[in-house]
């Protein structure tokens, strides 16, 4: 029956066309023949036309079309009947209920079709494009209709404010629609569903149907043996790029947390693995409900689509685009924190940060939050515990085990490789000695007035001290948190060091008694201690030293001192050789206990150490130069013994005698302004110095470089630095010296001693009685000058003289280039308070006038 209905309608189609042709002028009579080909085609249009199913393309809404229309007539000077047609539309479309028209757009839509119509009938159209119009009897002439629509309502119609989409005469667009689906079904071997479906399982690491993982290739590749057009083959590849980079960040998280005990994945390791995990949560999702999507056929181009649910390859393309940049930037932190850990992980993921867009800065911000959160909280362990807590050496901080004495200097230090780029030099080095300051008050001073202070410096910077308190973009808060805690904790520690172990006491009695403040305690001590040095090193009893300093101590000012510091001050003999003097190597030692010994650990007190054996070996030089003026004082008593001499061998005695004085006179002078120059300029000064760098010294570490700076510039000025090797040299050879005179006078005197005893034994009986002199024991030896004559005791007196001047003249001459040598190195010493030296020692310009190198 439905084929009996096709024919009929086909023969229907074919009267009509024949009768179309036949009431046109200009077509043939060979057109009217069924067989022509110009009668195919009719036929052929006219099928289409007929059978074509498209719409206008426009929206159902009467309210547009009513008010295009009123606007044309506007247009066209037609007021009135724009006015008659606004009334007649109100009343259409207010009427309601049964007998009313439901679809009113569509009559107002008709009408001004009906209306373009009329006017494009005086345009007239090839016959070879259209089929002639279909004209009409005269009784039916008040309605005419024609067929075709031209291209010039088109035209009006966007004019109008409504857009009408000509229908098209042959139906091109549905053949085109055909064609294109039958050309795609010949191309394609897979249809797009498949392909859909693949890219989504390799997008989760998977191999599809067609598309599978080459290792050759080194991504998922669609085998050419699969017929596809390029273009998709293209589209594929590209969004198969999102499943390469999902097995590279997949198989890292899985190689990471198979490894995670082991050290070069740390703790900032599994954070940064976590928040990889947590962004391909987030991804799984999306690919969820693709899938979801992709169980939805996708409609052909020329089909009503029913549901937007569906997903082709170009759609997936839209999808992925966000994804993938994600994607691509976890692969990049992939292979760059592969090598990396702890806190130089957390810099280089920071680095890839700084970025414009503002997707990608949102991303690395969320990502960095949960890489940073075990940094973060080691700082604020640190910072507010003293605890480092870094099992995997990830923290920019270094701990090893020391002594309490190197707890500061080595306990810890700063690990550069470990330092995060988003935190300054600056701050590391405020959050390494925040931490250290705890660690020394707990360890070195047993004290816990710190956690108040830690406590205080939390609230005060808005944060708390419990876990998680702070995280990355909290730089500021950081900073805040660990200035507030270093004043705090610093402020406390100079508290505990000043008040409870008295540092500044102990500096002082360094002062007094290593570096020789204390006159009358170190005169006493020589006094006592100096025949005891005078033996071999290897015969002096340490014991026995120990006893003299106490007795030296309870015998002058150094008595009243605290007896904890009197405690610390110690006798230590330095190792010696065979030769050695007891002057050679003794000193004196102060036991630093801790935590002073932060302060004066080893080599600080070996510098010290340095620095009284300098100042022992002037000040026995000074001793000397008292002692020879005690042997020197009864000059004039002397002189006159010696009255009946002969008057050459007296000449000899006085000449002798006064070269002795004048040569102690310049000694005398020397030693003086050494002496001022090393207690006041160097000693003072430098203490000074210090004190007042105590004073506004705001940590531990200002303290220490306040000793370093005071010590550096003892040794300096004090002519022990580097650069003073030679000059210092030349002063020790001074000090030689001024020992040899110091014995050559006493040799002297012993001399002259015995030649007075000789003398006296010569007198009469009545003046030995008023001779109160005692007679030396050597007098009384046999070879001495008593047991000669008074004309050999002339001649002894007299070579004695001459060989004593002689050995004088050589100790003056010898002092003589000692000194010029020692004078002419000043001027080019660098620090200046030394070229000052040569201006206190030649300040009458002596020494200039009389040495041309001057």
């Amino acid at each position: 029956m439905e084929e009996e209905d096709h024919q009929k309608v086909s023969d229907l189609i074919k009267e009509l066309v024949l009768r179309l042709l036949s009431r046109n002028p200009t077509s043939d009579s060979h057109a009217l023949d069924p067989d022509s080909p110009d009668f195919r085609n009719s036929l052929r249009y006219a099928v289409r036309l007929l059978s074509s199913r498209m719409t206008p393309s426009i929206a159902p809404d009467a309210a547009a079309i009513a008010e295009s229309i009123k606007r044309r007539l506007a247009t066209q000077g037609k007021s009135s009947e724009a006015l008659t047609f606004a009334e007649l539309n109100s009343k259409f479309a207010s009427k309601t209920g049964l007998g009313s028209v439901n679809n009113k757009w569509a009559v107002l839509y008709l009408l001004k079709i009906i209306a373009d119509d009329r006017k494009a009938a005086k345009t007239q159209l090839d016959s070879s494009v259209l089929l002639p119009h279909l004209a009409l009897n005269n009784a039916e002439s008040g309605n005419r209709y024609r067929v075709s629509r031209t291209l010039g309502s088109k035209e009006e119609d966007w004019r109008n404010g409504v857009l009408l989409v000509s229908k098209d005469p042959e139906n091109r667009r549905e053949i085109a629609f055909r064609e294109f689906v039958n050309l795609v079904k010949e191309e394609n071997e897979v249809c797009e569903e498949v392909l859909v479906r693949d890219v989504l399982y390799a997008c989760q690491g998977i191999d599809g149907r067609y598309v599978k993982f080459d290792k050759n290739a080194d991504g998922f590749v669609l085998p050419d043996l699969v017929k596809v057009p390029r273009a998709t083959r293209v589209v594929v590849q590209k969004l198969c790029e999102l499943g390469w980079l999902f097995r590279k960040v997949k198989g890292y998280i899985s190689e990471s947390m198979d490894r995670f005990p082991a050290e070069d994945v740390g703790i900032v390791g599994q954070a940064f693995c976590a928040a990889l995990q947590d962004e391909l949560s987030e991804y799984y999702k999306l690919l969820a409900v693709l899938e979801a999507q992709s169980m939805n056929p996708i409609p052909l181009v020329s089909e009503k689509v029913c549901s937007e649910n569906y997903l082709s390859l170009r759609r997936l393309s839209v999808w992925f685009a966000e994804p993938t940049v994600k994607m691509r930037l976890m692969a990049v932190l992939v292979d760059k924190c592969r090598v990396l850990r702890g806190g130089a992980m957390a810099g280089a993921i920071h680095l890839h940060a700084q970025h414009g867009d503002p997707l990608v800065h949102e991303f690395m911000r969320r990502l960095l939050q949960r890489v940073c959160s075990p940094l973060f909280e080691m700082v604020r362990s640190w910072v507010l515990e003293g605890e480092l807590e870094d099992i995997f050496a990830e923290f920019f901080i270094l701990g090893q085990p020391v002594k309490a004495e190197s707890l500061w200097r080595d306990g810890y230090r700063l690990h550069a490789g470990m330092l995060p780029s988003f935190i300054s030099q600056s701050l590391a080095q405020r959050i390494l000695r925040t931490g250290k300051s705890i660690n020394f008050l707990r360890v070195c001073c047993e004290d816990r007035g710190w956690a108040d202070a830690a406590t205080e410096a939390a609230t005060a910077a808005g944060t708390t001290t419990r876990r998680g308190g702070l995280g990355y973009g909290e730089t500021d808060a950081l900073e805040s948190l660990v200035d507030e805690a270093a004043k705090r904790i610093d402020k406390h520690l100079l508290d505990v060091m000043y008040k409870e172990y008295k540092f500044k006491e102990h500096c002082l009695a360094i002062k007094r008694y290593l570096l020789l403040g204390q006159g009358d305690f170190v005169q006493y001590l020589m006094d006592i201690v100096g025949p005891e040095l005078s033996e071999p090193a290897n015969t002096i009893s340490t014991f026995k030293l120990a006893g003299l300093l106490e007795t030296a101590i309870r015998s002058s000012n150094a008595q009243y001192d605290d007896s904890d510091i009197l405690d610390r001050l110690r006798v230590k003999m330095m190792p010696h050789e065979t030769g050695d003097r007891g002057w050679d190597v003794f000193s004196l030692e102060y036991d630093a206990r801790v935590p002073l010994d932060t302060v004066f650990t080893e080599s600080v007190m070996a510098r010290y150490l340095r620095i009284f054996n300098f100042l022992w070996k002037f000040r026995r030089g000074e001793h000397a130069l008292i002692g020879a003026w005690k042997t020197m004082k009864p000059n004039c008593i002397t002189s006159h013994s010696f009255t009946k001499l002969q008057r050459a061998v007296k000449f000899q005695l006085l000449s002798t005698l006064r070269r002795c004085q004048v040569l102690w006179d310049d000694m005398n002078h020397f030693v003086t302004n050494l002496q001022y120059y090393i207690m006041f300029e160097v000693l003072e000064v430098s203490w000074s110095n210090f004190s007042s760098e105590l004073e506004v010294a705001k940590d531990l570490d200002d303290l220490l470089a306040a000793h370093e700076k005071y010590l550096h510039s003892i040794v300096e000025k004090s002519l022990l630095g580097v650069r003073s090797q030679t000059l210092c040299k030349s002063l020790f050879l001074l000090f030689d010296l001024i020992l040899r005179f110091r014995s050559h006078i006493d040799r002297l005197y012993e001399g002259i001693c015995e030649l007075e005893a000789r003398m006296e034994s010569s007198l009469p009986s009545r003046d030995k009685s008023k001779s109160r002199r005692p007679v030396s024991d050597k007098a009384s030896e046999p070879g001495s000058w008593i047991s000669d004559g008074r004309k050999a005791l002339t001649q002894r007196a007299g070579e004695f003289f001459r060989n004593t001047g002689q050995e004088l003249d050589e100790i003056a001459k010898e002092y003589s280039l000692l000194l010029e040598d020692f004078l002419s190195q000043l001027p080019v010493q660098q620090h200046v308070d030394l070229k000052f030296l040569l201006f206190r020692l030649d300040f009458t310009e002596f020494y200039s006038r009389s040495g041309p190198s001057l």
